[in-house]
């Protein structure tokens, strides 16, 4: 057999072994490009309306939500600008529990409360990541076929590639006439829309796949030039003994990042789990985008502010192994790019769902070829 022979080989033998899941992940990833937009017009009740008054300091909020999910465990609350709710976060790996309690800043009270692991999006998220199978199961599944994904990206192209440069152009065009049969036309569908959208698709799938496999994204990071830990880490704290700064030091906290940065678009705090445990807190500084967040860390005790060995401390101080790294879910579902990059892959995943399909209905018309009537 000669090489192409056996890329074939490969390509065929790949993709049939991949193209339902292929087709899943594609097609829920379609559906979560735009989650944010479409969640946006249905979310009246993340807003109230602003008053000169003092907010919620993050132990009474803990405190109100917990009258609601008494047995679960506190994530971390929200503080966004003036005229936002106050979110609280559960969040429990066994049994997995995860809900939200949107408090009114000012009263307390309790404006709604919702369920992340029911409702379109949720089925969505859990379709993309898990083929709705046990997690243990479907994650290991996903995470293999899109590796193999990224081989049939790369032997598709290899395939496409004419023996004679002059056919190239022939390539990369639908030249359709009435007389095209619809084997024909499938086959340019499989291929011409496959060189297409070939180089977004490997982007893809690749952050993905960094997103499933920790070795995968270590590689990266230190192929990159990055001298740092990959993983998150919560610096423990320097201080034993707690200084009288009138309320808790936690409830101190807010209010000075507020004040610091009026600007961001969100304060994300997260309540010590442990007695040597330090306070972190995400700050948002771009709506829709997670790479430039400023993630601090505080003495709990003393709010002396301290430093982290992981690539997650504050942005200024990324390298840009570390930006490449932070960068990754943003990448991937195009936010990077602003509402023309959702736009971008949205379309790449859509038409990335096409392959499988093309591609099945060419192994079959191969295959199963009709015969002449004897």
């Amino acid at each position: 057999m000669t090489n192409k022979k056996i890329i074939f080989q490969i390509h065929k033998i790949l993709g049939l072994a991949t193209g339902l899941v292929v087709f899943i992940v594609a097609i829920t990833g379609c559906c979560w490009a735009f989650r944010e937009e479409i969640e946006h017009l249905y979310d009246d009740y993340k807003t109230v309306t602003p008053q000169d008054m003092p907010i919620l300091t993050p132990t009474e909020a803990k405190m109100l939500a917990q009258e609601v999910f008494p047995e679960n465990t506190v994530h971390g609350t929200v503080f966004k600008k003036a005229g936002n709710a106050v979110e609280v976060i559960f969040y429990d790996a066994e049994p997995e529990f995860y809900q939200s309690v949107f408090l009114n800043p000012y009263s307390g009270k309790v404006i709604q409360v919702d369920n992340h692991l029911t409702g379109f999006f949720a089925f969505i998220l859990k379709g993309h990541m898990r083929l709705w199978l046990p997690k243990n199961i479907g994650e290991q599944v996903v995470g293999v076929s899109i590796l193999l994904f990224i081989a049939i990206i790369i032997s598709g192209f290899i395939l496409w590639i004419p023996k004679k440069r002059k056919n190239i152009k022939q390539r990369m065009r639908f030249d359709w006439k009435k007389t095209t049969r619809w084997k024909r036309k499938n086959f340019d569908l499989h291929t011409v829309v496959g060189f297409y959208i070939c180089s977004l698709a490997l982007i893809l799938a690749f952050t993905g796949s960094m997103m499933s496999y920790n070795w995968l994204k270590y590689v990266v990071y230190k192929s990159t030039g990055g001298d740092k830990e990959v993983q998150f880490i919560i610096p423990d704290n320097v201080n034993s003994s707690q200084d009288s700064l009138g309320l808790l030091p936690i409830d101190n906290l807010i209010v000075k990042l507020l004040k610091e940065n009026p600007e961001a678009e969100a304060f994300e705090l997260h309540y010590p789990q442990a007695s040597h445990e330090s306070i972190y807190v995400e700050v948002s500084n771009s709506k829709g985008l997670y790479y430039d967040a400023d993630f601090r860390f505080f003495d709990q005790h003393t709010l002396e502010e301290l430093t982290t060995p992981s690539i997650y401390g504050t942005y200024k101080n990324t390298s840009v192994a570390d930006k490449i790294q932070r960068m990754n879910y943003d990448i991937h579902i195009g936010a990077i790019g602003g509402i023309a990059g959702k736009i971008i892959a949205f379309l790449i995943s859509l038409l990335t769902a096409t392959l499988p399909i093309t591609g099945i209905l060419l192994w079959y018309g191969r295959t199963y070829k009709k015969r002449p009537n004897s």
